[in-house]
């Protein structure tokens, strides 16, 4: 094996630091005509830093870390010490700023699904950086059919984004009191993905919904022990 891919097992060695991770795709994106593909792409990272400034964390339109565009969404890590603000009020804030942009364009309506995340992430200035498991969940979360399920049966005109928080996520962060968001607020869903094998106990936020659609497609609400 080269000596510059590490051997798993064999002895101990540092973890990296904790990096937590937003993730966001647009529904229905591969659907719309090919020419609005780029404009699309471009103007969804354009919405979440208006986002983020109108929640007041304009430091992460500049500090992202590894950020990726996946042409439907991206993703960026950041500092742990931000998550209670992304939970809340980012994502309200980003529901709000979503409303505002389908209201007023002439042009496709943008509806996101976000999921967040965190956990040890290499993050050292070189090309592999961000990647591990929790990139991995982060986007299994995000494809995951409970907050799936939740875009497809809502409301298009109310419900403009569906975020979905990791276990780790919500039992930190919500459960702990430092994201001005009521625990009760949360539905807790098992996140699944079809033909992966994927399967966590996750935890559904949706800002406005018109209804809650989702107890014929696998995500009806459990309660917490």
């Amino acid at each position: 094996m080269p000596e510059h891919v590490p051997a798993p097992w064999i002895h101990s060695r540092p973890m990296p630091d904790y990096r937590a991770l937003l993730a966001v795709d647009a529904k229905d994106f591969t659907g719309l005509p090919a020419l609005l593909h780029a404009p699309v792409s471009q103007m969804i990272p354009e919405l979440i830093d208006q986002a983020l400034v109108k929640a007041g964390l304009d430091d992460l339109v500049n500090t992202k870390r590894f950020p990726a565009n996946t042409g439907d969404g991206l993703v960026f890590g950041f500092d742990p010490a931000r998550l209670p603000f992304v939970v809340s009020p980012f994502l309200d804030v980003l529901d709000d700023v979503l409303a505002q942009y389908n209201t007023h364009t002439m042009g496709p309506r943008i509806r996101l699904r976000a999921s967040v995340h965190v956990g040890p992430l290499p993050d050292d200035g070189l090309p592999g950086d961000g990647n591990g498991t929790p990139r991995n969940d982060t986007h299994r979360l995000l494809d995951s059919r409970p907050v799936k399920a939740v875009l497809a049966a809502s409301s298009e005109d109310v419900t403009h984004l569906a975020a979905i928080l990791s276990d780790r996520v919500f039992t930190d962060v919500v459960l702990g009191g430092y994201a001005g968001l009521h625990p009760d607020r949360c539905i807790e869903v098992p996140a699944t993905v079809d033909g992966k094998k994927f399967a966590q106990q996750a935890w559904l936020y949706i800002p406005v919904l018109d209804h809650f659609p989702c107890q014929s497609h696998g995500a009806s609400p459990e309660p917490r022990s």
